[in-house]
């Protein structure tokens, strides 16, 4: 028995080891300790994380270390000014991403992330926006990404366009909004990354396509997965366009066709060009015949400036040898004087009546 440890001896090294676990939880509940009621936090020894859920308004006593901020299933409704930071009085400098799907948000007045200035993505998915200031999100300068994915289907472009007038977004997500033609409009210049997957767009237009290839939107690199692609002859410009610049459309690889029937589930960038029934017999669409009629004029034009150059050398050539050109001329002149005359000695003497009469006793 004098081998063994006596009882009191390993009660006390078992209470040494829980000490050395327990040890690293106080940090982790100092910081917990700034987390307001009814919130989830992920904390470090400075604040990470907080996530609230079923609120009914937006939170006010937020802590200021916190970095990301999520605000899921409430009904929040409204968003007035300065929602999240207490009417301005306490920005938060380090929150830097906001997370707000699925809250009811119907309308969003102006400046109502003001006090925000570090946010740098922001996600409103999943929510009825009805109403949405042309001011809504100024004071975040440093707003990158923005998720309105089955946000827009009761707002109209004209309220989207002027809230992301003045932004200089990387990232837009706009899936699930139904949409059946591209947001021109409402495209911040110098958007990188631009997400229609889910939509209802049949094909983009050769005007849209045109848009995208302007220098605002030169990198632009689209998502359109799950859209209802037609793939008739109104798809050309836009399988054309994927095909000399491919980086453009980044899921092009998993793009299907919906209609017409017989190619239904078909790989988009696999179609040949007769499949989309664009033959010489059929009539060409009136984009088409537009395209075609643009390009005759151009080669008229060009037609006739090739040929106002060719005149204007010619003329040069001329200018530039006058004095050679008049000496052929008078050269020549003198020639065909002297070959008339020579004609006309000949016919003199083969009309002189004395030499006509001269001639048959001569036989």
């Amino acid at each position: 028995m004098a081998g063994r440890r006596p009882l009191g001896a390993r009660a006390l090294s078992l209470l040494r080891w829980l000490g050395m676990l327990l040890l690293p939880l106080p940090p982790l509940l100092q910081a917990g300790q700034g987390c307001p009621g009814h919130c989830y936090c992920f904390a470090t020894p400075e604040l990470d994380q907080c996530s609230y859920v079923r609120l009914q308004e937006p939170p006010r006593d937020l802590p200021r270390g916190v970095r990301n901020l999520t605000v899921a299933g409430g009904n929040l409704t409204v968003l007035r000014r300065a929602a999240f930071a207490g009417n301005g009085s306490r920005p938060l400098g380090d929150l830097s991403r906001l997370l707000l799907p699925r809250d009811n948000i119907q309308a969003i007045e102006d400046r109502a992330f003001q006090g925000l200035p570090g946010l740098a993505a922001l996600d409103l998915s999943h929510n009825p926006l009805r109403a949405l200031a042309g001011g809504a999100f100024r004071g975040c300068p440093r707003l990158r990404t923005l998720k309105l994915n089955q946000a827009l289907l009761l707002l109209g472009e004209e309220p989207l366009a002027g809230a992301l007038r003045n932004l200089s977004l990387r990232r837009l997500e706009l899936a699930g909004n139904g949409l059946r033609a591209l947001p021109g409009a409402a495209l911040p210049e110098g958007l990188e990354e631009l997400d229609l997957r889910n939509n209802s767009l049949q094909g983009l237009s050769p005007e849209e396509l045109a848009r995208l290839d302007s220098a605002p939107l030169g990198r632009l690199q689209l998502y359109l997965g799950s859209n209802p692609l037609r793939c008739d002859c109104a798809l050309r410009p836009l399988l054309g366009w994927m095909r000399n610049a491919s980086w453009r459309v980044a899921d092009a690889r998993s793009l299907r066709c919906a209609a017409p029937r017989e190619l239904s589930g078909s790989p988009v960038l696999r179609l040949r060009l007769e499949q989309l029934g664009c033959g010489a017999g059929r009539e060409p669409r009136s984009e088409e015949a537009g395209e075609q009629k643009e390009l005759e004029t151009a080669s008229y034009v060009f037609f006739g400036i090739v040929l106002a150059l060719i005149g204007v050398i010619f003329l040069m050539v001329l200018y530039l040898n006058r004095r050679g050109i008049k000496r052929w001329l008078n050269n020549l002149r003198e020639a065909c004087r002297d070959q008339m005359e020579g004609y006309h000695y000949r016919y003199e003497q083969d009309t002189d009546p004395r030499r006509a009469s001269a001639s048959p006793s001569g036989l």
